[in-house]
């Protein structure tokens, strides 16, 4: 029969309307069925400290300090016993970012453009909001400030702290949110975890990635009273193996900022547990680098900046309460290159960049499924020194070759009882060498890039000439002052990524004798030039709070300057600050120069 399937006897009517109403039941659930995949997947709590040792837990055996919170972390999860990151700051950072070796990304220091993350590597940032996730950091960067090198362009959608090594002021300081300045809000560790427990509550129903890196116990070694009275003027009775090396007072400090750490850990894991989705959110905690300080660390040789094992082992904690096992330890070696394979594999989602990772992902240890696992040797480096790492045996920079078994100190050289094992480890680090240390290319500081329409410019990452000096020999947090003649001058090399119009701000401060000073900003053979007109002389802060002498720079508070508007071409060029009429004993001290781009 004509219009009739003689198989089925359905009219063809009949079966057009029978497959569109499986189409608008495929169209229907496919948006439920992914945002059920999604919410399936673990939201990520990361939680970084700054210069905190593996011994600054009661988890690790210091009875010197409590850390409850943290080491509910451990007891609810897993420790990673024997995990390693580099010696300091911003190649850590960097290494837990990509899952590559820091010697890779163009990290080469901690201030003046070498803590930057080279621009062709894709980071956990970008690896989790591609995968949907709401991305966010709050805190201490690090690996670089202006864009793209920002976090906002680095994969986090949302970023509240600041992007330098260290910072001057820990209560109300000036901050920045979302490349904006703006002022802080009480000390900085409380501050860093109110923004992401804001983060944490508007996000709850959605897979989220939230970093927190604290910089804390980093000096300078401040702290709300309330955690310094339990350690003024206490008795340690865990010391450094050498006590005589060990600063009491900065012992003291450092393991007050460690037990406030452990508070905001604390309000984290309790907002979690509030919001309903501690089950399904792994939450991380570790540090970057060894102690700050000589105080009691396990024994071990070595603290920050140091390649042995009191420098690169880190306490590392995880748990995941839908897949984890409770007080699971893991004695396979690890690092913070490992990282983003991980969490990439726990969540399930891919990996984007076209980088062989040098990391691996650990999820078989964690979830309890290794049926073998295979030797492997991690490599620490920074500063021109490399030690190799085995399960059992370290070869430091020096050579030496130690059982970390028998001798977590590095006090028995077995180098010579061990020859061929010595040999064989020093052609590994030899041949890592050759493999990741590659060159850094000159790199200019940016200007202008189409995501940012404000550029900041700090002393930092400045040159002075002339009398003009920096306020501590440290750059991170300093300014520039002492500027005193017309033949001085501020320089930044830079590289102007869109022409166009720029506004052109200095922020200074000025003594009553010396207003009326005027500057010149010019680039490539554009000028502008404005006047300072007013006053401006607030106090230096920070010493009123320090509980330890510190070296890094106070810190005040500067005002913005309009210097007029400076025409720009996509050029590099040397960007330069100049004097042109000093009429009192000195001209301002500089903070940072802030190029606002105009044209759209």
């Amino acid at each position: 029969m004509r219009g009739t399937d003689t198989k089925t006897n359905m009219t063809r009517r009949d079966f057009f309307n029978q497959a569109t109403v499986l189409l608008t039941a495929l169209i229907i659930a496919w948006p439920v069925a992914c945002l059920s995949a999604e919410r399936s997947r673990p939201n990520i709590v990361m939680v970084l400290a700054d210069d905190q040792g593996w011994g600054d837990l009661s988890a690790s055996g210091n009875v010197n300090l409590k850390t409850p919170n943290i080491d509910s972390i451990a007891r609810d999860g897993a420790t990673l016993e024997h995990f390693y990151v580099s010696a300091g700051c911003s190649p850590t950072r960097a290494e837990m970012l990509t899952g590559r070796y820091h010697t890779r990304l163009g990290v080469t220091s901690t201030s003046s453009g070498g803590e930057r993350l080279n621009l062709d590597e894709k980071t956990i940032g970008d690896t989790f909001k591609a995968a949907g996730y709401a991305t966010a950091a709050f805190g201490k960067w690090h690996n670089g400030m202006q864009w793209p090198y920002h976090p906002n362009a680095r994969g986090f959608d949302e970023y509240y702290g600041f992007c330098s090594g260290h910072w001057g002021h820990y209560f109300s300081p000036e901050l920045e949110r979302n490349n904006h300045l703006v002022k802080g809000n009480g000390y900085v560790t409380d501050d860093f975890t109110d923004h992401a427990i804001a983060f944490i509550k508007k996000n709850k129903d959605k897979p989220f990635f939230c970093y927190v890196p604290y910089c804390t116990p980093h000096s300078p070694m401040q702290v709300p009273d309330k955690f310094w009275e339990k350690f003024d003027g206490a008795d340690l009775e865990m010391r450094h193996r050498e006590p005589q090396k060990e600063k009491i007072q900065h012992s003291r400090a450092a393991l007050a900022m460690c037990e406030n750490i452990d508070w905001n850990v604390g309000r984290l894991l309790k907002t979690l547990d509030e919001q309903g989705i501690a089950d399904n959110t792994i939450v991380i905690y570790f540090s970057d680098n060894g102690p700050n300080g000589w105080r009691w660390n396990g024994g071990m040789k070595g603290r920050k900046g140091s390649t042995d094992e009191g420098g690169v082992r880190a306490p590392f904690f995880i748990r995941w309460p839908e897949k984890i096992k409770p007080r699971s330890s893991i004695p396979q070696i690890a690092g913070a290159i490992d990282l983003l394979p991980t969490l990439a594999d726990l969540s399930g989602i891919p990996i984007i960049g076209d980088k062989e990772l040098d990391g691996v992902s650990i999820k078989p240890l964690l979830l309890g499924t290794a049926t073998a696992w295979s030797a492997r040797t991690y490599f620490s480096a920074w500063r021109g020194r490399v030690s190799a790492r085995t399960q059992k045996y370290r070869l430091d920079h020096n050579g030496g070759l130690f059982d970390m078994d028998a001798d977590l100190g590095q006090k028995t050289d077995l180098s010579k009882q061990r020859p061929g094992l010595a040999a064989e480890l020093k052609q590994a680090v030899a041949d890592w060498k050759e493999e990741t240390q590659s060159p850094v290319k000159d790199r200019p500081f940016t200007v202008g890039h189409p995501g940012a329409r404000v550029t900041y410019l700090p002393a930092r990452d400045g040159i002075s000439h002339g009398t003009i000096k920096r306020s501590s020999r440290h750059p991170n947090c300093s300014f520039f002052t002492n500027w005193t003649s017309t033949e001085d001058s501020i320089t930044w090399d830079i590289e102007v990524l869109t022409a166009g119009r720029y506004k052109a701000q200095v922020y200074y401060t000025c003594k009553q004798e010396n207003v009326g000073v005027t500057l010149e900003l010019s680039f490539n053979g554009n000028k502008t030039q404005g006047r300072i007109t007013e006053k401006h002389d607030p106090p230096l802060v920070g010493e009123e709070k320090n509980y330890v002498p510190r070296s890094e720079s106070y810190v005040k508070d500067f005002r913005p300057e309009k210097l007029g508007v400076l025409s720009m071409p996509s050029e590099r060029g040397t960007l330069t600050l100049r004097a042109t009429d000093i009429p009192g004993s000195e001209a301002v001290d500089v903070r940072y120069i802030v190029l606002t781009r105009l044209d759209q």
